[in-house]
């Protein structure tokens, strides 16, 4: 069996390379193997759609360079997708995105979302 893939283009996961010290805790973590690390030491996102948004990676990372909020990608998709909406992380209007709705990784834009 390949590796899982949960729903594409959907995962909140973050990874803020200027934070990362390189301690690898991060690879340490995720049961799924989406963390890798590159040349320069710092962490990166080898396969996002592999992410069950589990929060591990966040909640395990000494200097807060990752950021995801557990499980609510996924969840979002699977209701929007349902109801007929777009799938965003955002308020699921039509063309909406995290930037265009003015929103950061930990609070949301009320006048949008």
């Amino acid at each position: 069996m390949g590796e899982l893939i949960y729903l594409r283009d959907v995962v909140t996961l973050k990874i803020r390379e200027d934070r990362c010290i390189g301690c690898g805790m991060c690879l340490e973590v995720c049961p799924q193997a989406v963390i890798a690390m590159n040349g320069s030491g710092r962490a990166w996102i080898r396969d996002r759609d592999a992410c069950m948004e589990c929060g591990a990676c966040s909640r395990n990372c000494p200097a807060e360079a990752i950021s995801v909020q557990s499980g609510v990608g996924c969840a979002a998709a699977v209701i929007n997708d349902m109801l007929g909406r777009d799938s965003s992380p955002c308020c699921g209007a039509q063309g909406c995105t995290i930037e265009s709705c003015g929103q950061t990784e930990n609070q949301k834009n009320p006048s949008c979302c």
